[in-house]
């Protein structure tokens, strides 16, 4: 699957939004990818998902376990997985960091990929990844459908995406005037309680 062809599906499923964005990273951005908008058809996150399996499959080989990070993870993780034919399961954030809860466990040195929606810094790639080997776990992949870095994010390991961008991405001290002028919409789920 191509950088087009996962654009595509953005496109078609109307996911691929300009504006003023805050990510989950805090940044600010003139373009958001609602992920949501594709996860919702069955058949494009499948056509997504199984690419992501394969492009895992070659960059590391067979994986025990995939690992995703609620809440924008668990879709695309969960999907991963089954084409693997692996377990999927996930962190949750409990006191503001990554945590395994609801009975989900992994064995020690188990090879997991950890799989992410997109990609804009790598910070909650790397706090997932943290959390996965404080488990006990040997990370030896992280996956993200879209990076959005420009090849730039650093999940502390190894790295696969289906599609990479290049977003300008600012803090909120810093916008361009066109973005400022512009009313901030705040998608994400990072700054929700719960």
């Amino acid at each position: 699957m191509t950088n087009e062809d996962v654009l595509r599906e953005f496109r078609e499923a109307g996911a691929l939004r300009e504006g003023h964005f805050i990510l989950s990273s805090g940044l600010h951005s003139g373009m958001f990818l609602q992920k949501n908008l594709v996860f919702m058809h069955p058949d494009r996150c499948e056509r997504l998902c199984k690419a992501l399996a394969q492009a895992i499959l070659d960059k590391v080989g067979e994986v025990d376990v995939c690992v995703s990070p609620a809440v924008g993870g668990i879709i695309p993780g969960y999907e991963t997985a089954r084409h693997l034919g692996v377990p999927s399961i996930y962190v949750e954030r409990e006191g503001g960091k990554f945590a395994f809860r609801r009975a989900f466990s992994i064995e020690p040195g188990a090879r997991i990929a950890m799989v992410e929606d997109i990609v804009s810094t790598g910070l909650s790639s790397r706090e997932c990844v943290e959390a996965i080997q404080a488990a006990g776990g040997n990370v030896v992949v992280a996956a993200a459908i879209v990076d959005r870095s420009g090849g730039r994010a650093n999940p502390g390991v190894p790295f696969v995406s289906l599609a990479t961008l290049d977003v300008p991405a600012y803090p909120a001290d810093a916008l361009p005037p066109e973005l400022a002028a512009i009313p901030a919409e705040d998608p994400g789920s990072r700054r929700l309680n719960g």
